[in-house]
């Protein structure tokens, strides 16, 4: 959307895949996340192709940037969504550097043009908030969100067998 503020767009994307789903499974928890990266209020969502990779990992070479997830959730009818801000910043790297990672494949379907949790660890230097919003799941959130919207308890979440 026009001028839409990246808090805004990764939260409302969220929300448009929760809907999709819960359309069609109202009585069941749908959990939905889309996350998107954003250096000098420009937003860097998946690259289109290896040039394009490589053009966003230039990008962010060296500097800080944000991560931000939006999360939606819908259970019985209600949708809430809200979203998780990160502070990341790469470390320095050369060219070849970048040309190895993203030869590794591993960046193609990522914001951003990196997976944190994976090889483009190794291009991390610092952190400044919740690691798995980087990921892709603000996992806290999700639980804070569970509880106090959705009447979850902490100790059944963390009981539950399903959950890895």
């Amino acid at each position: 959307m026009p001028d839409e503020e990246p808090e805004k767009l990764c939260e409302r994307l969220a929300r448009i895949k929760c809907e999709a789903v819960s359309k069609n499974f109202s009585n069941s928890l749908v959990i939905a996340a889309d996350t998107i990266v954003v250096i000098d209020n420009k937003i860097l969502g998946k690259p289109k192709d290896f040039n394009n990779a490589v053009a966003m990992l230039e990008t962010l070479q060296g500097r800080e940037h944000e991560v931000m997830t939006g999360l939606a959730l819908s259970l019985n009818n209600k949708l809430i969504s809200s979203f998780e801000r990160t502070r990341v910043k790469f470390r320095a790297l050369s060219h070849a550097q970048i040309l190895a990672y993203a030869n590794s494949g591993e960046c193609m379907d990522k914001a951003g043009a990196y997976a944190i949790q994976g090889k483009g660890s190794l291009l991390i230097e610092e952190i400044h908030g919740d690691y798995f919003n980087v990921v892709g799941l603000p996992v806290c959130l999700l639980g804070k969100l569970l509880e106090s919207e959705f009447n979850f308890k902490l100790e059944e979440l963390i009981s539950l067998n399903e959950y890895k």
